[in-house]
């Protein structure tokens, strides 16, 4: 929990005391008092929410690229290893879609010849 959090809950909790002491009395200058003190209170409650949920959210997104990383090498070979028993099982197959890959690329690597710029003619 964050001290934010800690103290926002406090001037909380004291500026609904301040305010109901404030009505109690009908002193409307203690009255407002208290609910600004409640809404300050209420305001830095949320920022402390909000720096722990940052927080947590980049513990989350350290804790997943360490477990990318630690199991990427597996992840590797797990890949090689499909693929391989896939083009064993279906050697054809595995060919027609490399020669298909490499025509595509051959398409998008080519470039379109340059045309003359047009004459005009008067």
């Amino acid at each position: 929990m964050d001290k934010d959090r800690i103290a926002g809950t406090a001037k909380d909790f004291a500026g609904k005391v301040e305010g109901a002491v404030g009505s109690m009395t009908g002193d409307a200058k203690t009255q407002a008092e208290g609910r600004a003190r409640e809404a300050a209170g209420t305001v830095q409650n949320l920022y402390g929410q909000a720096k722990d949920v940052a927080s947590d959210v980049a513990d989350a997104a350290v804790n997943y690229a360490k477990d990318a990383y630690d199991n990427s090498g597996d992840t590797l070979r797990d890949g090689q290893k499909a693929m391989a028993k896939t083009v064993q099982d279906n050697p054809l197959g595995a060919l027609l879609v490399a020669g298909g890959i490499g025509f595509a690329l051959a398409l998008l690597m080519t470039r379109q010849p340059r045309r003359p710029p047009p004459r005009w003619r008067y």
